[in-house]
């Protein structure tokens, strides 16, 4: 199948372990591979390199911030953001390169399932959770915000860019954290990120930080269905109440003039 014209973007940093498979996926579906890294000591541009990626070096400045450098720094209008811990199936690849066998898509966004794969594991575990995201787009219609967590998305002001992005089929695999403890390294990190950024009335604060844990414990377990990963999701679930808990925590502190720790 012809590569479409479509530049596919990755942030990194030390990701020398799992970026190779990430590239090896889309590379042969898409015209331009994208690496914007922001100081890897493992390798990590190596590797990308040897796999046919362009690599650009940038101090990492929060998640909107570097995804809006890289989308600018494309060489086609039409994106497709990857993160280094994604791997995209055969069947969403080949539904991508499909997409501009006729020329580019009149429709300027696409979303699709990112769902979560456990470590040790090649494929996601029963009823696993996943998150529906706009990622395929065109870059003259919208782009990544400048938040420093919140990496989404946004259409255009116009009331032609503003459409609901269509659904593919096909699923990209998530492998989103190496272990438990790798897990609570992301949480502990992008609380912090969040505690810089978002602003809540400190009343409010108190409140969710009474109940927080165990609504934040249901949710995962059970609306995000870790139960199906037996003691290794009841780990995750804990993990990410626990860390939802300090976000409130460090929100509080902040409110109050304190420092977020």
């Amino acid at each position: 199948m012809k590569p479409a014209p479509v530049s596919c973007f990755i942030i990194t940093l030390n990701e020398a372990d799992r970026i190779g498979r990430t590239i090896e996926a889309i590379a042969p579906y898409v015209s331009e591979i994208l690496v914007v890294d922001s100081g890897s000591t493992d390798g990590t541009t190596d590797i990308c390199r040897s796999l046919g990626a362009t690599v650009i070096h940038r101090e990492w400045e929060g998640y909107g911030p570097q995804k809006r450098f890289a989308e600018n720094a494309c060489g086609f209008d039409w994106i497709l953001n990857l993160d280094a811990d994604e791997v995209v199936t055969e069947e969403l690849a080949k539904e991508i390169a499909g997409l501009f066998s006729d020329g580019a898509p009149d429709h300027p966004f696409y979303r699709f399932k990112v769902v979560t794969v456990y470590p040790d594991s090649d494929r996601p575990r029963l009823w696993a959770d996943y998150y529906n995201v706009l990622r395929l787009y065109d870059r003259r219609a919208g782009g990544f915000r400048d938040s420093l967590v919140h990496d989404s998305v946004v259409p255009g002001q116009s009331a032609a860019h503003n459409r609901r992005p269509k659904q593919l089929h096909g699923i990209v695999l998530h492998y989103c954290y190496r272990s438990l403890a790798h897990l609570a390294w992301k949480q502990n990190r992008y609380t912090m990120l969040q505690s810089e950024e978002l602003k809540k009335p400190t009343l409010y604060l108190v409140a969710r930080l009474l109940v927080e844990f165990p609504l934040s414990f249901s949710k995962y377990y059970f609306l995000r269905r870790q139960f199906t990963g037996g003691r290794f999701g009841l780990g995750v679930a804990a993990i990410l109440a626990y860390y939802r808990t300090v976000r409130i925590w460090r929100l509080l502190r902040a409110s109050n003039g304190g420092k977020a720790a």
